[in-house]
């Protein structure tokens, strides 16, 4: 367990990831109480600084003695580093909060939305998993209504950011439009089709029951976290051609009937969300809007018509901050209360 301190010595592992570096980012925003901080990242980026509080720090590589000393590590470095590192950290004393998809299945470990389970970490073994980022933002705007009206079943589309992939699909993203408009020919390296003024309906590998991984990542993170086996969930994951934030198209289905206007007055008081929604002045949530924000962003409230107590809503977030690094930050800050 974490012993009480003024100040904690804490590790960023992927230090130099999208992730990594919002993380970094988000640790200073915040005021985060840190004595010591050290970064991690592969062999290619040792020697190299990142900025904290004015002052440079040196990217390190991980060794079997790494973790002596350090109270928390935000890991950003992916399932297989995280597999062999986390343990590793753990059995130093260090609490791990996971970014990875690793862990966030195992019964022994704590999958956490601060908002919606915070309860649970007080179960951590030495790691915490850190959800999906479409699976975050979703559950803040769920537990709401699923506290109001019990949740039964849900659907959702969601419309992710290239982003969500790292570095490298946003390069392309990138490269591919200024080809195009150059009447250039593209180059895929990191999505099997063209991503520029394209929509790709698949994110991950797909499995035997022919969603994809990234779809059940959703059904099974959802249940896990909102502590209820009993919600029923279907997803469908597409990548859009969107720089930062995902969106999500989301259907509800609860116990009792609740009208459009209980839904925001709902949502409206519950902790992480802006209700943005006057859709008759055309306001309602967008990713230019939202990138760079903390917040889960709520608009196009309405009742579904075609079934007796029906909900859609449209969520959108950043899927950088409260999808991944900012989320990891207040599991820690829940951790050090």
């Amino acid at each position: 367990m974490l012993k009480k301190k003024e100040k904690y010595v804490v590790a960023v592992v992927g230090a130099t990831g999208a992730v990594g570096n919002e993380m970094i980012a988000v640790l200073e925003e915040r005021n985060f109480p840190i004595e010591k901080l050290r970064l991690f990242a592969s062999e290619r980026s040792e020697g190299n600084t990142l900025q904290f509080e004015g002052s440079e720090i040196p990217v390190e590589t991980l060794n079997e003695d790494s973790f002596k000393g350090i109270d928390i590590a935000l890991f950003s470095a992916g399932a297989e580093r995280s597999k062999i590192w986390a343990s590793i950290a753990a059995k130093s004393g260090c609490v791990v909060i996971d970014n990875s998809s690793q862990w966030r299945m195992d019964p022994e470990v704590p999958l956490v939305v601060p908002e919606v389970n915070a309860h649970d970490i007080s179960r951590h073994k030495g790691i915490i998993a850190n959800p999906n980022c479409s699976t975050i933002q979703m559950v803040v705007a769920l537990k709401p209504v699923h506290d109001a009206a019990r949740i039964k079943r849900v659907v959702v589309t969601t419309f992710q950011a290239v982003s969500g992939t790292g570095k490298k699909a946003m390069d392309e993203l990138l490269q591919q439009t200024a080809d195009l408009l150059n009447f250039k020919e593209i180059q895929k390296n990191v999505y099997p089709h063209q991503i520029a003024f394209n929509v790709l309906p698949q994110i991950d590998k797909f499995l035997e029951n022919g969603y994809t991984k990234e779809e059940m990542k959703m059904v099974d993170e959802t249940k896990k976290i909102m502590g209820d086996n009993t919600i029923r969930v279907t997803a469908t994951t597409v990548r859009v051609p969107v720089f930062r934030c995902h969106s999500e198209s989301v259907n509800i289905e609860t116990e009792r009937k609740m009208t459009s206007n209980e839904v925001r007055s709902v949502l409206a008081k519950a902790p992480g969300i802006v209700v943005f929604d006057a859709p008759e002045k055309s306001v309602y949530p967008l990713p230019i809007d939202v990138a760079g924000k903390d917040l889960v962003y709520v608009g196009r409230i309405r009742e579904d018509e075609s079934i007796d107590n029906g909900i859609n809503m449209w969520v959108v977030s950043d899927n950088l901050r409260k999808g991944a690094a900012l989320n990891a930050v207040q599991i820690a800050e829940e951790l050090i209360k």
